[in-house]
């Protein structure tokens, strides 16, 4: 029974992933032609076009690229391209080339509210002892936060910050570039490059930090990994929740273990989606994202409540385009970086520690145990009954308990690496 389950299945997700190849290689027309209309120019996709050449942490995802449709190619869609091209040239209306957002992301002043800061910074949640002196200030111990996929600083402001003692911590929570309040420029690639650099601009230049704590979630652990390497002669520690860790597989199979085509459960289906098909994706983008403003009127009059919840708030705070980018480029392009990362920080004498939930349906168990067998000095906490994100969530008082003794462990040890470079 259980193997007809399983054929049966696999049959559904066959036909269902051959109607949306379908779909979006139609989708791939209908958008450049109304590109073309809104916008004086398509931007272009990934269904084209060839590899860009970049180098290094700022290299592009060959997944971007290599995402198979059985209809790209085919005659119809080559006769469509051509009718659009005639069509379009006759009813272009309007070149709004270099314009914040594109005519399909939203333009409400909160989404585009970074267009006011000159110097682009992330935007930055930062809770201190604001009541104490400067000199006070100056001895607390600096932690920065860094949220994962489709999130923002809320994740840990709303669960964390309020358990940790602000009398012993300075606490950062970033936006990632893309996500949140932060900008959303639509020229940027989203590279592993292009995070670690903006979480350096915004938080370890102005705020001047000698010293400090990572924690990450998810996608952010790649982001945290690189950033503290680059970083690592001040770095204390390194806390890894659910790490997506395939440091040595091919980029197709990564996208393949994360996002594989299946239909169950819906969760899987939704990532499978939003990362196999550029164009769907960003239909559901147009949808929820550019008309967050209406969706959140509908679910506070629904809830009777004057706020809207921070997770369904954080799934709309983002653009097709940088959410597109950050999933391929550093999800999938960005792993192989992980051990190279790995390396340094250990060679610093940086004491890392990696938390997952036994039950995480997003990021494969074996990605802890292989990074354990690696680098058997990482250590890893296994926690029952957890998923993904219940861990944090789920388990406030007791998560930040578990941070505070990482960092206080990790003290001496700094202090000791701290004392011998002086030496």
């Amino acid at each position: 029974m259980r193997r007809f389950g399983t054929a049966i299945h696999a049959a559904l997700s066959f036909i269902v992933f051959f109607f949306f190849d379908l779909i979006d290689a139609v989708l791939c027309v209908a958008y450049e032609f109304v590109d073309e209309i809104f916008e004086g120019k398509s931007p272009g996709c990934y269904c084209k076009t060839s590899p860009l050449l970049t180098t290094g942490e700022n290299d592009c995802s060959k997944t971007l690229f290599q995402r198979k449709n059985i209809f790209r190619g085919t005659w119809f869609l080559g006769f469509a391209r051509n009718f659009k091209s005639k069509l379009s040239r006759r009813i272009r209306k309007s070149k709004i080339h270099g314009s914040v957002n594109r005519w399909s992301d939203c333009g409400c002043q909160s989404c585009n509210s970074w267009t006011k800061n000159e110097d682009e910074n992330l935007h930055v949640v930062v809770k201190d002892s604001t009541s104490r002196e400067d000199s006070v200030q100056e001895s607390l111990e600096n932690v920065i936060f860094i949220h994962g996929f489709m999130g923002s600083s809320h994740f840990w402001t709303e669960t964390v910050f309020e358990h940790v003692k602000k009398d012993r911590y300075r606490l950062f929570a970033v936006d990632l570039l893309g996500f949140g309040e932060s900008p959303k420029p639509r020229d940027s690639l989203y590279t592993l490059r292009d995070h670690v650099d903006t979480i350096e601009t915004s938080v370890i230049k102005p705020y001047e930090l000698d010293s400090f704590h990572v924690v990450a979630h998810s996608m952010g652990c790649l982001i945290a990994l690189a950033f503290a390497a680059k970083h690592s002669n001040i770095v204390k520690s390194v806390t890894l929740v659910a790490p997506p860790y395939f440091p040595s597989s091919p980029e197709g199979l990564i996208l393949n273990r994360i996002a594989r085509k299946r239909l169950w459960p819906p969760l899987a289906f939704g990532t499978a989606v939003m990362s196999w098909y550029e164009h769907i994706g960003r239909c559901v983008c147009f949808i929820v994202c550019k008309h967050h403003m209406i969706w959140e009127w509908l679910i506070k009059l629904c809830l009777g409540k004057r706020e809207v919840p921070w997770k369904i708030k954080d799934i709309t705070r983002h653009t097709h385009h940088s959410a597109w980018h950050s999933m391929h480029n550093v999800i999938c392009g960005g792993s192989k970086f992980a051990d190279e990362h790995l390396k340094t920080l250990i060679n610093f004498g940086v004491k890392i520690h990696l938390i997952q939930g036994d039950r995480d349906m997003i990021v494969p168990s074996h990605c802890s145990s292989n990074m354990k067998r690696n680098f058997p000095v990482v250590e890893v906490d296994i926690v029952a009954g957890a998923d993904h994100d219940s861990m944090i969530s789920g388990t406030r008082e007791e998560f930040a308990e578990k941070l505070a003794s990482i960092w206080c462990s990790r003290r001496t040890g700094m202090d000791t690496k701290l004392g011998t470079q002086a030496r």
